[in-house]
């Protein structure tokens, strides 16, 4: 096994050019695993700590850009108003030490269904930016994971940065595990509410063959808070219209059966956390910052 170390971004997309089988490695918490358990043995291993680049971020004035390494601990502790959901996600994340050194962009290459950063990505409505020494372009999330541990990169194409537009309304992030800490998602959900456009979107990990978004169940409940006015007077959600959505985030669940649940409990699991995350963010959006917006006209 080969190891190309380069110094700048520069380096790094030649190297790619050069190596196009190359695996990236930054923080290393999945590939690293990969590779000690004898799972993976690539013909080169990329990495790209010394790319300082990948460990900043920039706060615009309707988005983030978030570089590919910055570590799950400064989400949290610096752009927790920001990324709300991405930022309660970074907190399920494994360890403190694992925690310190995972970024998002290793989540996105891996494009493991049980990434914790994907739900909350899928309810942001993030924007991935990718490189070669051809150019660059921003993939939508949504179009981003194309099959099991699939995304749609080039070969030669390494992930530099995600732009997610900042939080104009509230979001909540919910996992299933076997235990608090050290643990791969049963199964995980994100909810985002999203006031200025009078839109909800959703984001499902490890319960489908991909991160996947609860399409119908958005719609119905984009449709049931517009009719129902409840935007303008903030009433509390019927409970019939809850289970509502939670029933249709349950059934745009595809799991299997697997040593860490079964694809009926993932299902029925994922229904919960809809349910709840969804009263969690329409109360908060009832309190304070709702009545702000409303009478702001801007709900």
């Amino acid at each position: 096994m080969d190891f190309l170390r380069p110094a700048s971004w520069e380096e790094a997309l030649a190297a790619k050019a050069g190596h196009p089988t190359a695996v990236p490695i930054a923080g290393g918490t999945d590939v690293m695993v990969e590779i000690n358990f004898d799972h993976r043995r690539p013909e080169y291993l990329l990495d790209l700590n010394r790319v300082r680049d990948l460990y900043e971020w920039e706060v615009g004035e309707e988005s983030v850009r978030l570089g590919a390494s910055v570590p799950y601990t400064k989400i949290m502790d610096h752009l927790r108003a920001e990324l709300p959901g991405l930022a309660l996600a970074s907190h399920t994340v494994a360890s403190p030490q694992i925690r310190n050194r995972g970024g998002v962009g290793g989540n996105l290459g891996t494009a493991s269904p049980a990434g914790d950063a994907h739900p909350a990505l899928l309810a942001a409505g993030a924007e991935v930016e990718v490189e070669s020494v051809r150019g660059s372009r921003l993939i939508p999330i949504d179009e981003f994971y194309t099959g099991v541990k699939r995304n749609a990169l080039a070969a030669d194409e390494l992930i530099r940065a995600v732009h997610v537009r900042k939080a104009d309304g509230p979001q909540q992030y919910s996992k299933v595990g076997t235990r608090n800490a050290m643990v791969i998602a049963v199964c995980a959900f994100g909810l985002a509410l999203h006031p200025s456009s009078r839109t909800v979107r959703t984001g499902i990990g490890s319960a489908a063959p991909t991160p996947v978004r609860a399409k119908t169940a958005e719609e119905f409940l984009n449709a049931a808070l517009e009719e129902g006015g409840f935007w303008d007077n903030g009433r509390v959600i019927t409970p019939s219209v809850a289970q509502q959505f939670a029933d249709l985030c349950a059934a745009a669940c595809n799991p299997i059966d697997d040593v860490r649940g079964t694809a009926s409990y993932r299902r029925h699991a994922v229904g919960i956390m809809a349910r709840r995350t969804l009263t969690w963010t329409w109360e908060s959006y009832r309190g304070t910052e709702g009545r702000t917006q409303r009478k702001g006209g801007v709900a």
